[in-house]
């Protein structure tokens, strides 16, 4: 059932009330009634009103500080005011009602006729007005889902962006990642004129590794690599990668060749110290890596390969003249 509409009517006198309600009060309407203005006051405080039809004279407080006070409430100074009055009609008098609050003036007796045509245009304000609030609240209510689903969507979109960074098998950074970051440091180390280090891992004798022991084995081994020598690397701007296979790369913004080394040297002895059992090994009984290092300060027009090669040279380096072992490239040492 449709909530009627209230309209409150406020006159001294019990007659006139009545006359009110039985012109007004309907299927769509109800008429409150009130005998004095603090009774107004009051039922104005609890309850919404479309209009409200205000006697003039009336005893202890009558209509026009009645409409003041109600002008001077926050609740209830937005509802309009019909004065109905039986005083002079003198423009002083009305100009009174209108400067108290009045949005109009009907004069008693009051006509039927005048009265519903005039109740019925703040009727259809009323009405507009309760279509709009509740618009608004739809509205803001699809606002505050729509910013929940864009909240939603970056925090999808972050996921997504750090899945596409990480190597699924070892939990570091993908080579995808170490592409960009690499890029990104590059050109930074390029306008600041700092050294960009690089270090190449690979893990020695891995196919056998492999061969012997099968790939479920050399998956934990890669893990327990990468776990190890991330942790060596303390710093933000550090990056740990996977770089295909089993090798791996380290970039090491503002380090020079010396500091790269020391850190390589952490990350060989840790994966040494894991003493993963390599029966087909070469090198010695457990699981080592060998490791390239260079570190340039990036001239203008310069390109990360350079640095990529130095470092790859590097490894290829350690490989040959032993395995488990640190080289630093010669040519590129900042």
């Amino acid at each position: 059932m449709t909530e009627r509409i209230k309209i409150l009517a406020v006159d001294d006198r019990p007659e006139n009330l009545l006359a009110i309600e039985a012109l007004l009060d309907g299927p769509e309407v109800e008429v409150v009634k009130a005998h004095s203005g603090q009774q107004a006051l009051g039922l104005m405080l609890g309850e919404d009103f479309a209009l409200v039809l205000l006697d003039v004279q009336m005893p202890e407080m009558d209509g026009f500080e009645t409409a003041e006070l109600m002008r001077g409430h926050k609740n209830t100074r937005s509802v309009p005011i019909i004065f109905a009055t039986a005083i002079s009609k003198e423009q002083k008098h009305i100009f009174r009602g209108y400067d108290a609050g009045a949005v109009d003036y009907m004069f008693k007796p009051l006509d039927p006729d005048i009265l519903r045509s005039k109740v019925d245009v703040f009727l259809r304000l009323y009405r507009q007005r309760r279509t709009l609030e509740d618009k608004t609240r739809e509205l803001d209510a699809k606002v505050h889902e729509l910013e929940e689903l864009r909240r939603q969507l970056e925090r999808s979109n972050a996921l997504l962006e750090r899945l596409s960074a990480i190597d699924g098998l070892t939990g570091i950074y993908n080579r995808r990642r170490f592409d960009e970051v690499l890029d990104m440091e590059w050109r930074r180390a390029q306008r600041n004129k700092t050294p960009i280090a690089l270090i190449f891992v690979d893990l020695d004798c891995f196919k056998n590794y492999n061969d012997h022991y099968g790939h479920l084995a050399g998956d934990d081994c890669l893990r327990h690599a990468a776990e190890v020598m991330s942790s060596v690397l303390k710093r933000p701007s550090d990056t740990m990668a996977r770089y295909g296979g089993e090798e791996f790369a380290a970039i090491l913004p503002g380090t020079t060749a010396k500091d790269a080394a020391a850190l390589a040297e952490q990350m060989r002895a840790g994966v040494q110290a894991l003493d993963m059992d390599h029966a087909c090994s070469f090198v010695t009984h457990c699981v080592t890596v060998s490791m390239g290092v260079a570190s340039i300060i990036p001239e203008r027009g310069a390109q990360p390969s350079t640095l990529v090669a130095a470092a790859d040279t590097a490894l290829y380096e350690a490989k040959q003249t032993g395995r488990n072992r640190v080289i630093i490239h010669p040519d590129a040492a900042a």
